[in-house]
């Protein structure tokens, strides 16, 4: 079995001279005995994955019993038209491109929520990504397809953790501590290893309480 993986820089594999960012799907492979081919890719979209024949690609390789994880969110919210949808006309329509393309393929797929951005604002962790994740939860009923709800998971750590504590998850860096990063940086939507293994975890989890993987 093969898990490819459908998202965005959050999910995404980035070199060693990109350190320290790190997405969930890079760590996923360490987490799981399945062979994972992360397809993510920062900047992405559902809209802009598909009109670059991303997902055509997939379809190219995959095989009946593998896994496709799908994960979205954090670039359809963009104004960039390239990349906006709407959460409950076009956004939920591509992910049903997704859906039936695994399907057609006779694969399994995987709605995943994008996990959340460590926003806190008065002391308070505030929401994100508006009603993508709603949309998203929707359409996995509808479809009767597996759900995976990191961003729930992920805000329910970031919250607990508290402001200062959760820092370490997310791209929260000192000046001249990386080389890429030389000006140092503050990044609330990226991980960090500590933050993609933990969101790796959630999905490695899920994907067992469904039964897909062992």
């Amino acid at each position: 079995m093969t898990i490819y993986v459908c998202g965005d820089s959050t999910a995404a594999s980035y070199s060693p001279r990109e350190a320290p960012i790190t997405g969930w799907g890079q760590v996923l492979p360490e987490l799981v005995a399945e062979r994972v081919d992360n397809r993510a890719m920062a900047g992405r979209s559902t809209k802009s994955f598909l009109s670059e024949g991303r997902l055509q690609d997939i379809e190219k390789s995959i095989r009946p019993g593998d896994l496709m994880l799908i994960q979205f969110a954090h670039n359809d919210e963009s104004d960039l038209v390239w990349r906006h949808t709407d959460p409950w006309t076009s956004f939920t329509h591509n992910l049903e491109i997704f859906v039936d393309t695994a399907l057609l393929c006779q694969a399994q797929p995987v709605l995943l929520t994008p996990i959340c951005v460590r926003f806190w604002q008065d002391g308070q962790l505030q929401h994100s990504h508006g009603e993508y994740v709603a949309a998203m939860t929707m359409l996995a009923q509808q479809r009767s397809v597996p759900l995976i709800d990191l961003y729930g998971q992920s805000r329910e750590l970031v919250a607990g953790l508290g402001d200062e504590a959760s820092k370490p998850l997310y791209m929260h860096l000192k000046k001249g501590a990386y080389p890429a990063y030389p000006e140092g940086c503050a990044d609330d939507t990226h991980t960090r290893r500590a933050g993609a293994e933990a969101y790796a975890r959630m999905a490695a989890d899920g994907l067992r309480r469904f039964r897909l993987i062992q």
